[in-house]
């Protein structure tokens, strides 16, 4: 467990800085040992609560489509206590209107910085 120390002090600093934060998936990996990722499958309003607390401009936003178009997915990385930190969304196209404005948000966000 030591060689996943960094990314794993990271999680526990992120659950007492930001307790009110939504809860996402946590993905730690002895491939990437100084990565943390934290992943939401539920669309893109965890995902911008994380990326605005965090102070992630949102020009630096990356926004990419899988499965034929069919999955939309929003990612973002930063440095946080020593560790790596890469943000992860994914919506469907499906989305009630909630997840279209946030869709249009992250788009217009994405071409901002291209």
């Amino acid at each position: 467990m030591s060689d996943l120390a960094v990314p794993l002090r990271a999680l526990r600093l992120l659950a007492a800085d930001f307790p009110g934060l939504p809860a996402m998936n946590v993905d730690v990996s002895t491939l990437f040992p100084n990565q943390l990722e934290l992943v939401s499958h539920d669309g893109f309003g965890e995902f911008e609560a994380w990326r605005s607390a965090l102070g992630i401009r949102s020009e630096s936003v990356e926004y990419t489509e899988q499965s034929g178009g069919r999955t939309r997915v929003l990612r973002a990385e930063t440095d946080y206590s020593g560790a790596r930190l890469r943000l992860t969304a994914y919506s469907t196209t499906h989305q009630h209107a909630e997840g279209a404005a946030d869709l249009t948000a992250a788009v217009s966000a994405s071409k901002v910085g291209a």
